[in-house]
């Protein structure tokens, strides 16, 4: 049977999951069961993405029936893994941006993927320079589909290539997007290396440069990957608005100019809202 909730229960916001909506087994989590207790990671990050705002570790555990000390351990671990986010003045925890990525993936069966790389392959063909869609991991981008151009002239990218946040247009575009704290977290515990003389390298430029590109709703590499290369990167939003991907069109300067691209950025948005009806399409 379910336990009675304490009163202290009874008056949590109504913004915060009810454990009675879980499974029974969810409330045996602090017993022997092996199988329930490798599934707290999950379990966290469901109610993390449910809540409406923040919980602490003692709502977590609650909502767990877990020894906060023990939830502490784990929480520790997932955000050094970049699956959730503390929050600061001790606010509670949010999903981290790594979740976004295992969601995006989860979700990436065959025929999504035939689906994804259909529309790329369209825009490609309308737009003659290769288009690829990327989504954030753990502080850098990762390519999860792409269709190159015809020209003989082009940058190959394997997919599962990852490359850096803060010298690419899709990387800009995620930073752009997070929140301060978020973007603070990602970027103290990276190196803001020089990949081409037109990297930028200061963190207060930088920021300077994602306040320029958030205002715009697009991310720009001006030859600030690979020298002789550009790209423009539109976002691709969930069901809640938050960014969790992005189309990005690069080519080679001796074709095409920054200015060529802010011209294509239009049949991208149209494209990238076609991404997001395969990623997350609604109920009939």
């Amino acid at each position: 049977m379910k336990q009675n909730r304490t009163q202290a229960d009874q008056n949590r916001s109504a913004a915060l999951p009810d454990p009675d909506d879980f499974d029974e087994s969810l409330a045996e989590l602090d017993g022997a069961n092996e199988d329930v207790r490798r599934l707290r990671p999950l379990t966290v990050l469901e109610l993390l993405t449910e809540s409406a705002q923040p919980l602490t570790l003692a709502q977590l555990a609650g909502l767990m029936r877990v020894p906060k000390s023990t939830l502490m351990r784990l929480l520790q671990s997932m955000e050094k893994h970049g699956y959730v986010l503390h929050m600061p003045a001790e606010r509670g925890f949010v999903a981290g941006p790594r979740s976004n990525t295992l969601a995006l993936k989860t979700l990436r069966g065959t025929n999504m993927r035939r689906a994804c790389r259909a529309v790329l392959r369209n825009l490609v063909n309308k737009l003659g320079e290769t288009c690829n869609l990327t989504v954030p991991d753990a502080g850098r981008v990762l390519y999860v589909e792409r269709v190159e151009t015809s020209e003989p002239l082009r940058m190959h990218l394997p997919l599962g290539t990852w490359v850096p946040m803060h010298c690419t247009a899709s990387g800009k575009l995620f930073l752009a997007s997070m929140s301060l704290l978020e973007r603070q977290s990602i970027l103290s515990r990276q190196v803001l290396a020089r990949h081409s003389p037109h990297t930028i390298t200061d963190r207060q430029e930088l920021e300077a440069e994602l306040a320029r590109n958030m205002k715009r709703g697009i991310g720009i590499d001006n030859e600030e990957f690979v020298r002789g290369m550009i790209a423009v990167s539109v976002p691709v939003n969930g069901p809640d608005g938050k960014v969790v991907a992005a189309i990005a069109c690069h080519a080679p300067t001796a074709r095409m100019s920054l200015d060529n691209l802010f011209d294509n950025v239009t049949q991208m948005r149209t494209a990238a809202e076609l991404i997001q009806d395969i990623l997350y399409p609604k109920a009939a």
